[in-house]
C-alpha cells in the first residue's frame, strides 16, 4: 500500500468520506433539525447555568432571598434577547446574525465591530468551556493527576476539532446523551427542591418580605436597586449563546426560519427555567457558599442529606459529571458559530476569502482550524485558569447584542409607515436595546480593571486588521478593473457580429490544442487568451475553455443556488466559445462546479487529454505592481498548485504572466 493510499485511509477514518455538493440529498444530510440544533447551539447557553446563577447569587452577599427577584429578571431578559433575535432571523433568513444585522441596518463599521467582537467571544467560549470542564473533571481525580490537566485540555480541543471537520451533524450527534442527561439531572434537582421545601414556601416568603423591608430601611431604595442590579449584571454570562441560532441558519433543516424559531424556543424555555429554578432552589434550601464547592454542589448535598449514602453520592457525582461534560460540550457553539461569522466576513472581504471556502466534507475547514488554534493559544497564555478567562469573557457578546438591537430598532422605526405591527416590534427592540446596553456598560465597568481591557484591546486590534485587509482587497479590485475594460470590447464584438453555430469550424482532435483555464468571462481570462495568441500565433488550432465554479459559503445554501452557479458557468463559457469562433477559431468548453477547484481541474484534465492528445494547458497569473505580505498571504496562487499536479501527471501546463500596469 502506497503512502498516499495510507494517508487517504487515515483521513477517511478520522473525517469520514468526502461529500459531493451536487448530491441533491446533501443539504438534508448536513442540516440539523430543531432538536439537534438545540443540542449543538444550546449547550453554550445551558452550560452557563453552572456559573451564571451562582455569580448572581454570590453578588447578593447574605441576602439570598433576593435571588428569586434576580431569577425572574434573568428569565425575562432571556426571553427579551431571544425574541429580539427571532426578529433578526425573520429579517435575515440566510443567516449571519448580529454581524449581518449591524452591517445592513447600521453601517459596515458597525458590522465589522460586531463581527470581530463575536469572533473574540467565540474563541473565549471554546477556551473557558473546556477549561471549566477540565477543572470540574479534575476535581473528581487525585491531586497528583493535576499536572496532566493541560494535556487533557489539548486533547479535548483536538477531539472537538476533528468532530467539526467531519461535518455539522457528526459533531453534534455524539453530544445528545450527555446533553439530555445534564437537562434531566438539573430538572430533577429543581423539581425535587420545590417539592421538598414547597411546604415551607409561605413561611419563607413571609420571612423574606420582612428581610426586604429591613434591608430597604438600611440601604434605601437606591441602595436596594443597586444591589439587585449588580447581582443581575454579574449573571450576564447566562445570556451568552442566544445569538448562535441567528448565525447558524444555513446549517438548519428546511424550512430554516421555522426550524430556527423552534430551536430558539427550546433554548429560551430551557435556559430560563433552569436559571430561575436554580436561584429559587438556592433560596428554598438556604444555600450558602462553601469553600472549594460550587453552589450547585452545596444544593445537591442539602437535597440528599436524608438519603442513604450510596444513592446520594451517585446523584451528586452524576449531576456534577454532567456539568463538567456540558461545559466541555459548550465549546461546540464556538466551533459552529465562529467559522460562520468568519465566512460571512470573508464574503465581505473583512478577512481573507479562503475562510469562505468549503472542504471536501463541506465544512468551513479554515475557520474551524483558526478557532481551534486561537483557543489553544488563549488556553496556553492563561494556563487554562478559569478565573482569568471569566474576566475576559462575556463582554464582547453584549457589544454584538447591543448593535443588533440598535439596528433592529432603527429598522422598525424607518419602516413604520409600511409595517402595521411596527409599534410592537419597535417596543421589543427598544427594550432589548436598553437591557443589553445596561448589561454591556455594567459588565465592562466591573471587569475593565480586572482584565476586561485585554478583551477590548484584542477586539480593537482585530478591527484594525480587518480594515487593513479590506483596504488591500479594494486596491486589488481597482487593479482588476483595469483589465476588465477588455470585456466591453469583447461584448461589443459579439453584439456586432454574432457567430452562426452552423458555421463554426469543427475541432480536429489530432491538432495541437490549447486548454485555457478561466474563472469567468472577465479581463483576466481575455488577457490570458490574447497573450496565448500573441505568443504562440498559429501553433494551436483548437481552443478548449475550462471553468470550475467555486462552491463556497456564499452559494452553498440550497439546490437552487448550486444550479444557479452551474448556469452562470455555462453562460460564461458560451461567451468565450462564441468570441473565439467569431475570430475564426475552433473552440469548445468544459465546465463544472466544485468546492475544490484544483481537485476538479486535476480530475478533468485526463479526460480532456484523452479527447485531445496534443493538448497543452494554460492559465493566467496576475502580477501586481507591488509584492507585499498581503499579496503573498491573501491572493489566490492556486494556479501554481494545479501546474505542479498536472506536471506530475505528465500533462504540460504553462503559466502566462498578466501584468497590471
Amino acid at each position: 500500500m502506497s503512502i498516499i493510499q495510507t494517508y487517504e485511509r487515515i483521513k477517511t477514518f478520522l473525517l469520514g468520506r468526502n461529500r459531493s455538493p451536487l448530491d441533491k440529498h446533501v443539504f438534508h444530510q448536513l442540516s440539523l433539525v430543531a432538536f439537534l440544533a438545540w443540542v449543538g447551539l444550546g449547550a453554550d447557553g445551558l452550560s452557563s447555568v453552572c456559573y451564571g446563577p451562582e455569580e448572581a447569587f454570590r453578588a447578593l452577599g447574605g441576602h439570598g432571598y433576593l435571588g428569586v427577584l434576580v431569577g425572574l429578571a434573568t428569565a425575562a431578559t432571556i426571553f427579551i434577547i431571544g425574541i429580539s433575535y427571532s426578529q433578526v432571523i425573520e429579517l435575515f433568513p440566510s443567516g449571519g446574525g448580529g454581524y449581518v444585522a449591524a452591517s445592513k441596518l447600521l453601517s459596515p463599521f458597525a458590522g465589522v465591530v460586531s463581527g470581530c467582537a463575536l469572533l473574540i467571544d467565540y474563541v473565549l467560549t471554546i477556551a473557558i468551556s473546556i477549561a471549566s470542564g477540565a477543572d470540574a473533571l479534575f476535581s473528581f481525580l487525585p491531586a497528583d493527576w493535576l499536572p496532566w490537566k493541560m494535556a487533557v485540555i489539548v486533547l479535548c480541543v483536538t477531539v472537538l476539532t476533528v468532530l467539526n471537520l467531519r461535518g455539522v451533524r457528526e459533531s453534534v450527534a455524539p453530544l445528545v446523551p450527555l446533553f439530555l442527561l445534564f437537562v434531566g439531572t438539573h430538572l430533577f434537582a429543581i423539581l425535587y427542591a420545590v417539592g421538598q421545601r414547597g411546604g415551607h414556601l409561605g413561611a419563607l416568603t413571609h420571612g423574606a418580605a420582612g428581610d426586604v423591608v429591613r434591608l430597604h430601611q438600611q440601604l434605601g431604595t437606591a441602595g436596594l436597586l443597586l444591589l439587585l442590579l449588580r447581582a443581575y449584571s454579574m449573571g450576564a454570562g447566562t445570556y451568552t449563546g442566544l445569538e448562535a441560532v441567528s448565525n447558524a441558519l444555513p446549517i438548519l433543516r428546511e424550512p430554516k426560519v421555522q426550524t430556527a424559531h423552534v430551536t430558539m424556543r427550546y433554548m429560551m424555555g430551557s435556559l430560563a427555567f433552569i436559571a430561575l429554578g436554580l436561584l429559587t432552589a438556592y433560596f428554598l434550601c438556604g444555600v450558602t457558599p462553601a469553600p472549594g464547592k460550587t453552589l450547585n454542589a452545596v444544593l445537591l448535598e442539602r437535597l440528599t442529606a436524608h438519603w442513604a449514602a450510596a444513592p446520594a453520592r451517585a446523584l451528586i457525582f452524576l449531576t456534577l459529571f454532567t456539568e463538567a461534560a456540558i461545559l466541555l460540550l459548550a465549546a461546540q457553539t464556538g466551533f459552529l458559530g465562529g467559522p460562520r461569522v468568519l465566512a460571512n466576513m470573508a464574503l465581505d472581504r473583512w478577512v481573507p476569502s479562503f475562510f469562505a471556502t468549503l472542504s471536501d466534507h463541506l465544512v468551513t475547514r479554515n475557520g474551524v482550524l483558526l478557532m481551534s488554534s486561537a483557543a489553544l493559544l488563549v488556553l496556553w497564555l492563561t494556563g487554562g485558569n478559569v478565573r482569568v478567562l471569566v474576566v475576559l469573557y462575556s463582554i464582547n457578546v453584549f457589544i454584538t447584542f447591543a448593535l443588533s438591537q440598535l439596528g433592529m430598532f432603527r429598522h422598525w422605526w424607518q419602516t413604520r409607515r409600511r409595517n402595521p405591527v411596527w409599534r410592537r416590534k419597535l417596543a421589543m427592540s427598544g427594550v432589548g436595546l436598553l437591557v443589553t446596553v445596561f448589561i454591556l456598560v455594567t459588565v465592562t465597568v466591573t471587569k475593565f480593571h480586572e482584565g476586561g481591557w485585554i478583551t477590548l484591546t484584542c477586539t480593537g486590534l482585530l478591527i484594525i486588521a480587518a480594515y487593513l485587509i479590506r483596504a488591500y482587497y479594494r486596491t486589488t479590485y481597482r487593479h482588476l478593473d483595469r483589465l476588465n475594460d477588455l470585456v466591453d470590447v469583447a461584448n461589443a464584438a459579439l453584439a456586432a457580429a454574432p457567430p452562426s453555430p452552423a458555421a463554426a469550424p469543427a475541432c480536429d482532435p489530432e491538432l495541437k490544442t490549447a486548454v485555457l483555464l478561466v474563472n469567468g468571462f472577465n479581463g483576466l481570462g481575455l488577457h490570458t487568451f490574447f497573450a496565448l495568441l500573441r505568443l504562440f500565433g498559429q501553433t494551436f488550432r483548437n481552443f478548449v475553455f475550462v471553468q470550475v465554479g467555486i462552491i463556497d459559503v456564499g452559494n452553498f445554501k440550497g439546490t437552487e443556488e448550486v444550479e444557479r452557479l452551474q448556469t452562470a458557468v455555462r453562460d460564461d463559457l458560451e461567451r468565450y466559445v462564441r468570441y473565439a469562433r467569431s475570430q475564426g477559431l475552433c473552440a469548445e468548453s468544459v465546465g463544472a462546479v466544485s468546492q475544490d477547484v484544483a481537485n476538479e481541474i486535476v480530475a478533468l484534465a485526463p479526460q480532456i487529454v484523452q479527447r485531445f492528445p496534443n493538448a497543452v494547458f494554460f492559465g493566467g497569473q496576475l502580477i501586481f505592481p507591488e509584492d507585499n505580505l498581503f499579496a503573498r498571504w491573501f491572493y489566490n496562487f492556486i494556479i501554481f498548485s494545479i501546474q505542479r499536479r498536472l506536471h506530475w501527471l505528465g500533462i504540460p501546463f504553462i503559466v502566462l504572466p498578466i501584468r497590471i500596469k
